[in-house]
């Protein structure tokens, strides 16, 4: 009577899986605010504001306003910070869940054609052919706060349903098509990554996920922490967030094996 009952009540839920990326994606919370655009030209002479705002020296421009203002979304926390000090809203709020790119100079707005950014393409069709279209990754915290960690965990869940996209955490690096680390890599954990690297058979990819595993995060420039973990493995993929939303690294996972289709 238990099983019919439980049968019963999944029927009478539905599908609880998000339709996208076949639908609309949901929408972001308000509080996120999604990618930041920087139309430099917009920037008012001599101005500086919002520069020492930023908590991880993000957002830049040479002494006196004279030159060209740069946002690296690499190191970027989301704080909106110089969003809010802006007098001419050069920096602003898109609302976009789309951030992961393929180089880590792509994270890096500022000048003409750079106010947004250039989103990640999938992978070369060889290796996209070897993996079949799907993805088994290893799963490394690099010394995180479990933010991140929590994000791409949600992606798990029944609303989200990561498997029916062919891609799947694994518990030895061994079974896997890659590593997706999270936090900053600390001193302490460089070996263990690399180690865990190592014991990916190739071919193989590796994807940075937030703002410490791409830049060091609110940690930068620590010497107990890297400048990201492409100076201890190669990245192929960059997700930039803190914490990324759990959309954002979805986008980002199925951008480089070519699932996307229509969403893109």
């Amino acid at each position: 009577m238990f099983v019919l009952d439980t049968l019963l009540h999944r029927l009478k839920r539905g599908c609880e899986t998000m339709a996208y990326p076949d639908g609309p994606a949901p929408a972001l919370p308000d509080r996120h605010g999604g990618a930041l655009r920087l139309d430099a030209a917009r920037c008012a002479s001599g101005c500086t504001a919002c520069v020492p705002v930023c908590p991880t020296t993000a957002i830049t421009r040479p002494a006196g306003g004279a030159g060209a203002t740069a946002l690296d979304l690499g190191r970027c926390l989301f704080c909106s910070a110089c969003v809010d000090v802006c007098p001419t809203q050069a920096v602003t709020k898109t609302g976009d869940h789309r951030m992961a790119v393929r180089t880590r100079g792509d994270l890096v707005l500022g000048g003409p054609g750079r106010e947004q950014l250039r989103l990640a393409a999938a992978l070369d069709e060889k290796l996209r052919r070897l993996l079949g279209r799907s993805l088994r990754l290893r799963q490394v915290s690099a010394g995180g706060c479990n933010a991140c960690e929590a994000d791409t965990n949600v992606l798990g869940t029944i609303g989200w349903d990561l498997g029916r996209f062919g891609i799947q955490f694994v518990a030895s690096p061994r079974h896997a098509d890659g590593v997706l680390i999270t936090g900053p890599v600390s001193r302490n954990m460089e070996l263990a990554l690399k180690k865990t690297w190592e014991a990916v058979p190739g071919p193989k990819i590796a994807i940075a996920v937030g703002a410490c595993a791409i830049a060091g995060g609110p940690f930068v420039d620590h010497p107990e922490v890297h400048h990201g973990a492409d100076e201890v493995i190669p990245i192929d993929l960059y997700i930039p967030g803190c914490p990324p939303h759990p959309l954002t690294i979805l986008d980002g996972l199925l951008r480089v094996i070519d699932r996307l289709g229509a969403a893109k």
